[in-house]
């Protein structure tokens, strides 16, 4: 009883932000997505980024650790899920990256703060960042059939990434007024993007529930154990590979959604992806939560 409490008070201020987005758009209010979005992702997310890497409470020997954990951890998970697409015979464009890619900002911050505390954040935003990056280079390119990788250096939340590694690896202190101010800034961060989250599952309507739920649950049980499996085999201690669990068990990301959008794949499948996989993952992440709090 203690335990299931415990998860209780770590997933349901994450998934009660998400409810307000959706509840707020279902009763007809606006909600500017794309003024919000920008938001988060050019101001709020890259501050948060650089003070969770800047702060320093993570060694970066630990952070470099995390970093090549994660890029073998997504190396197999591109394996395995061009398997999945040929055996089941899926479109590559449509599907691919988006099981690839989980949800690791706007519910996997939030998730490792309230679960692992700042330690947590810190790592989490490691996965996060290698995400970012990932899947605005390489899942791009996957998408459109053709993007620019070098499109991600363009991205502010990469030069935040990028300069907060900087700071870790140096040791540098950063002015405690500069530092109060940037992190009052991103903490915008993390219930903006769980309001968005919400905004966006509500205006979308699953395409093939049964299908859906059958990849999102390949999804979690795929990404969970090559995570787990690789994070054991780099030796993380317990607080960061439960971060990079809890991480890649994170359902479709919408940002996956936008994309498929943008570069002219088949988006309604994805929609429908990311709306099953969310739906799921309010019972799939808490079980997981629970083998390592």
């Amino acid at each position: 009883m203690t335990l299931a409490f415990t998860v209780l008070t770590i997933v349901a201020p994450v998934f009660a932000l998400a409810a307000i987005g959706f509840a707020w758009v279902r009763l007809g209010l606006d909600y500017d997505t794309d003024f919000v979005s920008r938001l988060a992702m050019n101001l709020a997310v890259p501050c948060l980024v650089f003070v969770a890497l800047a702060q320093g409470d993570i060694d970066p020997g630990a952070a470099g650790q995390v970093t090549l954990a994660t890029l073998v951890t997504y190396g197999a998970m591109f394996a395995a899920f061009r398997v999945v697409c040929a055996v089941l015979r899926l479109d590559l464009r449509t599907y691919w990256a988006p099981l690839v890619f989980g949800n690791t900002g706007n519910l996997g911050l939030p998730l490792a703060l309230l679960a692992f505390g700042q330690v947590g954040l810190g790592y989490a935003v490691v996965v996060f960042s290698v995400t970012a990056i990932l899947q605005f280079t390489l899942g791009i390119w996957l998408v459109s059939g053709g993007g620019n990788p070098l499109r991600a250096l363009r991205e502010p939340m990469v030069g935040a990434t990028l300069l907060g590694a900087l700071f870790l690896w140096r040791g540098w202190a950063v002015p405690e007024v500069a530092l109060s101010s940037l992190d009052l800034v991103g903490q915008m961060g993390i219930p903006l993007m769980l309001l968005t989250l919400g905004v966006a599952v509500a205006r979308m309507r699953p395409q093939g529930v049964l299908r859906m739920g059958v990849l999102s649950a390949l999804k979690v049980v795929i990404c969970a154990g090559l995570a787990l499996a690789v994070g054991l085999a780099f030796g993380l201690d317990d607080t960061a590979l439960a971060v990079m669990v809890v991480q890649f068990a994170t359902p479709v990301a919408v940002s996956s959604y936008l994309l498929a959008v943008r570069y002219g794949a088949d988006a309604p499948p994805v929609a429908g992806l990311v709306v099953v996989s969310t739906v799921m993952s309010v019972g799939a992440l808490p079980l997981i939560l629970a083998a390592f709090v």
